[in-house]
């Protein structure tokens, strides 16, 4: 499988992203219900329409399992279809956006402890915690970064 860089998503890719994304969000955000996994879905096209890097990586059939958006050097959103988790996937992604896009940090819901320890094996170290997500919701978000600064990561990084 390889990763591959979408400029701007077509509305077929858009509809199988989302289904990508809807099956990694109900078998790890468990804290949701059902409702709120629809709501949310309302605003996946325009994230995917809005962030500055996407990629993809597509099965041996060129179907999507698992996708990355990169804002900046942050890492926005990392979905992989259940059947494909554990199969080394968000590693080659992580590792391809820091390579290339010098990802140093990162948002977690405290309530997705598998992502939280996935995201510290690859290096990353909480920095902050919030009560509540950036919608105002109940869901403690958990801030990551690479060098596990006690504060906000500087802007001022330079790039690899």
């Amino acid at each position: 499988m390889k990763i591959i860089e979408v400029a701007k998503p077509t509305l077929s890719l858009l509809e199988q992203l989302i289904v990508v994304w809807e099956k990694s969000v109900k078998a790890t955000h468990l804290f949701l219900s059902e409702n709120e996994v629809e709501e949310i879905k309302t605003y996946i096209p325009q994230a995917l329409n809005g962030i500055a890097h996407l990629m993809i990586v597509e099965n041996k059939e060129g179907c999507p399992v698992a996708f990355m958006g990169i804002e900046g050097q942050k890492l926005e959103m990392l979905f992989i279809a259940p059947e494909e988790q554990g199969k080394g996937l968000g590693r080659k992604l992580i590792q391809y956006g820091i390579e290339y896009y010098s990802v140093n940090e990162l948002t977690v819901n405290e309530q997705n402890p598998l992502a939280k320890g996935f995201y510290e094996h690859m290096g990353f170290h909480v920095y902050k915690r919030t009560d509540h997500d950036e919608q105002g919701n109940p869901y403690p978000l958990l801030y990551m970064n690479l060098i596990g600064l006690a504060e906000n990561p500087s802007p001022q990084r330079g790039r690899k």
